[in-house]
């Protein structure tokens, strides 16, 4: 195989002669065998759209030759469109604060461009990864900004995949208002509700993720590009720090903002940290409605049986006939998963030291895993299990009449000690609650029917007279 040989300041780095990357980046691959996972996409196309906004705002002030700004522009379109993702070579987890993602980044465009302008890969001589790609720019202020635009676009899909999950819940709310079952408390039969009801308290809980979703964009507008290696703006002229956010904002239609404060903006991570959580808050809901509907479909003979989940695949290798829910346990795991990116988005963004966290790698390695994993989650969800859920109304038909939690609806009219020693003779006896009221001729049949409707049980609040006061 033809190599070709580079040369950094450490010494001379063999290459195949046709690679994109560059010495920077060979180093770094080799050094950074980590977490065997390459950059995340998302932030790849986003730091080449930053490096067009970069390359365009120093043509535009004189600072860049036209014709190497178009061939740096071009082959950051190619990269950010998914062209040569093979090149970038380093590890999603990296030391140096993300300055190999950086400068893979910046030798892939130069060689690229310099092919572009009729050079050849490697030769550096019309484009240069330090002087032309990375022009009046540091690592520090180029990958987070870069980290945010990729998490924006993320967080946009998102919240389309959560309004829909929503939706879905709320199709079953209107599909399934008919049905009467047991609400329970702490496991335990509490009182009846409509199967409607339960629908309505998932979607309910979506509609909140995907509010705060929706504006916890607005925490990753503000970036620090432009503020070069610790926020000071050193080595940049002033009219590019004003103007290149401005062309970044252009590039990626996001409604970007140079922070007032470039220095802090430089040094602290606090704002991944809240978005993390709002993450987090999303994978909470998840965690709690899929442990909802495994519990409601368990069985399905032996269990609570009142909901069936799609028969998604075949359940065990020996017991034949099973079949398990397992997009709620896929589900569910991908929320621990991004419970468990929250705590290491903490601990990388808690470690930053005086002008710069080292750690971003980290946070985007966790950061946008979580928001690609929730993604991929919300749409499993919702494709192979929310929209072909079925109810069983024999079976909440029958845990209803078997309940002794009717009593609860008995308790405006006879009153909660009345209501307690029937709901006991009851059980003791065996007998249904309707029975027991009947033979004791505590309320009559039209009273008791009225009582024990499905429409008086999920109704919000009771109409009618109330039991003489005492």
């Amino acid at each position: 195989m033809a190599t070709r040989v580079e040369s950094d300041s450490l010494g001379s780095v063999e290459l195949p002669a046709d690679a994109l990357y560059g010495a920077h980046a060979a180093r770094a691959r080799d050094n950074f065998q980590l977490s065997g996972q390459g950059v995340a996409a998302e932030l790849v196309s986003a730091f080449a759209q930053v490096k067009v906004a970069c390359a365009r705002t120093n043509a535009a002030l004189g600072y860049l030759a036209p014709e190497v700004a178009d061939a740096v522009v071009r082959a950051a379109h190619e990269l950010a469109a998914g062209q040569w993702r093979e090149a970038i070579v380093v590890d999603a987890l990296q030391g140096g604060a993300g300055t190999s993602l950086n400068m893979n980044v910046n030798e892939v465009l130069a060689n690229r461009a310099e092919e572009l302008l009729g050079g050849r890969r490697g030769e550096y001589r019309l484009a240069h990864p330090i002087d032309h790609v990375n022009l009046h720019q540091s690592t520090n202020d180029t990958y987070p900004t870069a980290l945010k635009v990729a998490a924006i676009g993320l967080l946009r899909q998102l919240h389309v995949d959560i309004s829909e999950l929503q939706m879905a819940f709320q199709r079953k709310e209107g599909e399934f208002a008919h049905v009467v079952k047991i609400g329970r408390t702490q496991l335990q039969d509490a009182c009846p509700m409509s199967m409607a009801a339960a629908f309505s308290a998932w979607a309910e809980g979506l509609s909140r993720d995907r509010w705060r979703v929706s504006k916890c964009e607005e925490r990753l507008r503000v970036v620090n590009l432009g503020g070069t290696a610790i926020g000071t703006g050193m080595t940049a002229p002033r009219e590019y720090i004003f103007a290149v956010v401005e062309r970044l904002r252009e590039e990626t239609g996001m409604g970007l903002a140079r922070a007032e404060n470039l220095v802090d903006a430089t040094q602290n991570a606090d704002v991944f940290v809240e978005v993390s959580g709002i993450l987090k808050a999303h994978a909470v809901n998840l965690l709690k409605i899929s442990a909802d509907l495994r519990l409601l479909a368990s069985g399905p003979r032996a269990g609570l049986g009142e909901l069936r989940l799609p028969a998604m695949q075949v359940g065990s290798s020996i017991m034949p006939g099973k079949v398990n829910p397992v997009i709620c346990e896929a589900t569910a795991q991908a929320a621990m998963q991004v419970i468990a990116n929250d705590t290491a988005i903490t601990l990388a963004a808690q470690s930053g030291q005086l002008e710069l966290n080292a750690f971003l790698p980290l946070v985007a390695h966790a950061l946008l895993g979580s928001l690609s994993l929730l993604c991929r989650a919300n749409r499993m969800f919702r494709q192979r299990c929310i929209e072909g859920i079925q109810v069983d109304e024999a079976a909440c038909r029958a845990h209803v009449d078997a309940s002794l939690s009717t009593v609860t609806a008995l308790v405006p009219l006879i009153g909660y000690e009345a209501a307690a020693a029937l709901a006991k003779h009851a059980q003791d006896t065996g007998r249904s609650i309707a029975e027991v009221v009947r033979e004791r001729q505590l309320l009559s049949e039209e009273a008791l029917a009225q009582a024990l409707s499905p429409a008086a049980m999920t109704a919000l609040g009771f109409r009618g007279q109330p039991r003489e006061p005492k």
